[in-house]
């Protein structure tokens, strides 16, 4: 790609986003979504964490890893069992990222 094609590329997609995320703001209040829809919608950020970070811990080159020799895992079920016993969010991150070092270290 030459430089003009990039511009037109990075342009193009700024237009898109800022149609995309200013539709709401023009006519949001016109559009009255389903009781049913809107809990659904609640569910969405979840769901959205689950697809991003899901991947990142069951697979390893291209592989699918279960066994207990995947540091990501020990460490995500080690900060899932802390947070459901501490209740805090900051102290889950750096319980689960120190876990995560120890098992990386180990294995």
């Amino acid at each position: 790609m030459n430089d003009i094609e990039i511009w037109i590329v990075i342009i193009l997609l700024t237009v898109a986003t800022i149609i995309n995320r200013s539709a709401f703001w023009v006519v949001g209040h016109h559009i009255n979504l389903p009781k049913r829809v809107q809990e659904a919608l609640r569910y969405a950020p979840s769901c959205a964490l689950a697809a991003i970070v899901a991947p990142d811990l069951f697979i390893s080159d291209n592989q699918l890893v279960t066994s207990l020799h995947n540091p990501k895992l020990i460490a995500s079920v080690a900060a899932a069992m802390f947070y459901l016993w501490k209740k805090d969010m900051l102290l889950t991150i750096v319980f689960g990222m120190g876990i995560f070092t120890l098992a990386r270290l180990y294995f």
